[in-house]
């Protein structure tokens, strides 16, 4: 297709709905409130509590609709997204007395140990309500000191904690599994500073994303990172998470952002590594054992990241493909036309597309009615609107005229683009309102992500839709398994299937939403032995008592050879 074709083509996107986009659906506001053998714990009291390898009876798990008295050693419940697992609550672990309670009252404040039923419900509970927990303390700390202080206590009483922000995650990382004490940042919500000439901001955790992405935009800079529940999640949680998001094709991880940070250990050690200098060769950047641990080895409170400027010229492509060798291929094209102003190029299916169109309100098909097999968003961000817009539009016309794109809108405002990228975030909604729904986050060879979703889908048949999304510049796929109720039948189809098929082609069961709960025993198929008690050793040396989220991240059982 020649250019004018292109042009004529791009204008369908002006028949979008005039109305104010809505803000991203990725989740709900809450405000601030293997195969290579197990690891076990040992030691008989709560000090010096260490893993080892072998094959003894596991530790513990919780889930969905159970709620766990204090008194039960542990419980086989269903994880809507892995197998049923037998969790036992670490009976070396304290529960919480009156004295424990005065003692957080005089430390933070009456009101900032919360006890009521009603606010613990929402904080036992992840956003997806697949995971719930039975705490009965909620503790809100207001600054880095008072961290230290809580888990200094906590670690002398040896009281489990789960450190928790925005609880946004996918995985059950953020919530208790039995009796945990909740310490949410929220409060700790502060810009401390942003320089201008850097672009280097320091915050407190419980920064909200959006917040700071406002806070920049006025600045005429911009987060490295973007994510669909930015208006929930915290930056501390991000960090913790290392967290992937929609522009991790332009900007990297948080790995590569995140210049220092504050954590405070599970003794109440403040480890002060908040630097703000781009280059720092001095002996081992430990930042990166947090970037990632999941409040596993301690709880950061503060952090700095380098932020690019804003540039002015933004433009949003929506495109149809027949197959998914030609997103593939798109991709190699976009990488080579669009390089240095490439900032996005996220793809989804059929099954993806229709269940927006059915489930999301408001969202409509900027395309003709008609159902394409594929669509990919691709976003290119620069600083010269002329030459980045005829750089796109010389880019989509080529590739129409090789036959990678069937059909393409290109959005003409801002508005329009906030449509398209509502039509790709909105995903995770509409899967939640098409009924239940099996999610995995994966690492795959870009050559080989669709197989996957093509051989489960043939292997369920019609028991369940399969639906496959994600960051194809990132080589990152969302699977997900769509059913009307949750069936173990169906799920004894999806696991250990998607781990082995994902382990046995060289990728990671986990890309960017981590291991949480919900994968701790499946670390193997991605990691090996060697490599997790390498993680088990810094475990012990930096919480021996084992305080932190436990039952999450490591291991807690696993299968024979």
């Amino acid at each position: 297709m020649k250019m004018d074709g292109w042009r004529a083509s791009a204008r369908r996107i002006l028949k979008l709905s005039s109305r104010p986009a809505p803000a991203p659906r990725f989740a709900p506001g809450r405000g601030n409130p293997a195969r290579h053998g197990s690891l076990h714990r040992s030691g008989g009291s709560c000090r010096g509590t260490q893993f080892y390898f072998g094959h003894k009876q596991p530790l513990s798990v919780h889930l969905h609709g159970k709620e766990c008295a204090l008194g039960v050693s542990f419980i086989q419940s269903q994880c809507f997204g892995s197998v049923a697992t037998k969790i036992q609550r670490n009976p070396e672990f304290a529960t919480i007395n009156s004295d424990d309670i005065r003692y957080f009252r005089d430390l933070l404040g009456e009101k900032n140990v919360i006890q009521d039923e009603d606010a613990l419900l929402a904080a036992n509970m992840d956003w997806m309500r697949k995971y719930k927990g039975s705490s009965k303390l909620l503790l809100l700390p207001r600054s880095t000191e008072e961290v230290s202080q809580v888990l200094k206590y906590c670690n002398s009483r040896c009281l489990a904690v789960v450190p928790q922000g925005g609880n946004t995650g996918l995985v059950g990382g953020s919530v208790p599994v039995f009796d945990e004490v909740i310490v949410n940042l929220g409060s700790m919500n502060k810009v401390i500073s942003f320089d201008e000439v850097s672009g280097i901001l320091v915050s407190e955790a419980g920064c909200i994303l959006e917040s700071l992405v406002n806070f920049l935009d006025n600045n005429g800079f911009i987060m490295p990172l973007d994510l669909g529940s930015k208006g929930s999640c915290q930056i501390g949680g991000n960090v913790s998470t290392n967290a992937g998001g929609l522009r991790l094709i332009r900007y990297g991880s948080l790995h590569a952002n995140v210049l220092g940070l504050e954590a405070v250990l599970a003794n109440g050690d403040v480890l002060d590594m908040l630097g703000t200098l781009r280059k720092d060769n001095t002996g081992y950047d430990l930042k990166h054992l947090f970037i990632g641990s999941e409040g596993s080895l301690g709880i950061v409170t503060k952090v700095s990241i380098l932020t690019p400027p804003k540039l002015s010229s933004v433009n949003v492509a929506f495109l149809a493909c027949t197959d998914y060798l030609s997103c593939q291929k798109l991709l190699l094209e976009a990488r080579r036309k669009l390089g240095e102003v490439l900032s996005a190029f996220e793809f989804l299916d059929e099954q993806a597309m229709d269940l927006a169109l059915n489930h999301l309100e408001g969202v409509r098909n900027p395309l003709p009615p008609a159902l394409h097999k594929f669509y990919v968003l691709i976003e290119t961000t620069g600083s010269d609107e002329r030459s980045d817009r005829e750089k796109l539009e010389v880019f989509l016309a080529h590739s129409m005229e090789e036959g990678l794109i069937s059909d393409g809108v290109v959005a003409q405002d801002i508005q329009q683009a906030s449509s398209v990228w509502n039509i790709r975030e909105g995903i995770a909604e509409a899967l939640m309102k098409a009924g239940a729904v099996y999610k995995y986050d994966l690492s795959i060879p870009v050559e080989k992500i669709y197989d996957i979703v093509e051989e489960l889908r043939n292997k369920l048949g019609h028991l369940a839709r399969v639906v496959g999304f994600g960051h194809l510049g990132d080589g990152n796929l969302h699977l997900n398994i769509s059913c009307p109720q949750y069936d173990d039948a169906v799920l004894a189809q999806i696991e250990p299937f998607v781990y082995e098929w994902t382990s046995k082609h060289g990728g990671s069961i986990s890309a960017e939403h981590g291991l949480g709960l919900m994968k701790a025993d499946k670390i193997f198929y991605s990691k090996s032995p060697a490599a997790v008690q390498l993680m088990a050793s810094v475990k012990n040396l930096l919480d021996p008592n084992h305080i932190l989220n436990p039952y999450k991240v490591l291991p807690h059982s696993l299968s024979s050879p």
